[in-house]
């Protein structure tokens, strides 16, 4: 538990059963592209941090801080605009745009929130129609964020693919590359979610679940938005808003990728009373074909998956224990 937090902080009630906690790493990561001992330290910390959370917040990690705020702005100003302005960029056909989520769970509204989803890789897939065209000025931040978080999350995993291996008698780990390069048509998804002020907080939680994709990284606006377990939901602990930080999520087939050496984290927003939340999330996932299988499976272990299996069986085989 970090010292002087608690479960309140200004602007924010305490509405649930969790803590603050630094045991959710802030990793600096200036440093990360020098050759050292300096480099070897950080790398360090962000496998330990994926070994017991899945999960850390990067700072000092080169996505430039004017380009966060412009984006998180932008989207509020979005927002803002009337409804009938928004459902000019309504999502249909699985080609992104804006939509409002929300499904009922006994008295809860759970999930309630708006959202605008930009497909944003390969770059050739996308569809600019479906992309907001206010305020002016969101579609090129959004395309410049879509770049910059690209090559933070290419240099993660580039992180995790090196480590995997160390420690069993290999010299060395695997190529860089290979957790990329397992990914073979890799596709990255933005999720801008917009969670208004609601005045019963606590039956409007977001959905308690692991990520799909490989890693996920989050821009938290202002406020903690994010909670998360690791005893199936005993304890809850909130992450902190760290100002200019990146949340870094592994995904389930970072998990299964690593045979199970790297964690993924149930988690779910959350919202109060006295602010709206926004966070956006950057997805990198597998096209629907892609096979997943351990790139690397340790002496006296089992792999988690017996033989390759697509992502999209992966996919449906959750959906179905939902």
């Amino acid at each position: 538990m970090a010292p002087g937090i608690s479960g309140e902080i200004a602007g924010e009630s305490k509405l649930y059963d969790y803590e603050f906690s630094d045991e959710i790493p802030v990793i600096s990561l200036s440093g990360i592209d020098d050759v050292g001992r300096k480099k070897e330290e950080i790398c360090g910390q962000i496998v330990e941090a994926c070994e017991k959370w899945g999960m850390f917040q990067a700072v000092d990690h080169g996505v430039d801080t004017n380009l966060m705020v412009n984006m998180t702005r932008l989207a509020r100003d979005f927002f803002a605009l009337t409804t009938e302005e928004k459902l000019r960029f309504h999502m249909s056909g699985g080609e992104g745009g804006f939509s409002i989520s929300s499904h009922l769970q006994g008295e809860a509204m759970k999930d309630w929130r708006e959202v605008v989803v930009y497909l944003t890789y390969p770059v050739s897939n996308r569809d600019y129609s479906h992309w907001a065209d206010k305020p002016e000025g969101w579609l090129k931040v959004t395309a410049e964020y879509s770049e910059r978080l690209m090559g933070l999350a290419y240099k993660v995993l580039a992180v995790l693919s090196e480590a995997m291996g160390k420690g069993t008698g290999l010299a060395m780990g695997l190529e860089k590359d290979a957790l990329k390069n397992a990914c073979v048509d890799m596709e990255q998804k933005i999720f801008v979610t917009y969670f208004p002020k609601r005045s019963k907080p606590d039956l409007a939680l977001g959905m308690r679940h692991t990520d799909n994709g490989i890693i996920t990284l989050l821009l938290q606006d202002q406020f903690s938005c994010l909670q998360v377990t690791r005893d199936n939901g005993k304890t809850w602990v909130r992450v902190p808003f760290v100002p200019g930080a990146l949340v870094i999520n592994l995904g389930d087939i970072g998990h299964y990728l690593s045979n199970g050496r790297f964690m993924t984290t149930d988690h779910q927003g959350v919202v109060d009373s006295n602010s709206s939340k926004l966070f956006i999330n950057t997805f990198l996932f597998l096209a629907p074909h892609d096979t997943v299988y351990p790139l690397k499976v340790r002496d006296g272990e089992k792999a988690k998956i017996e033989e390759p299996i697509s992502y999209e069986a992966i996919t449906m085989r959750k959906l179905k224990d939902l």
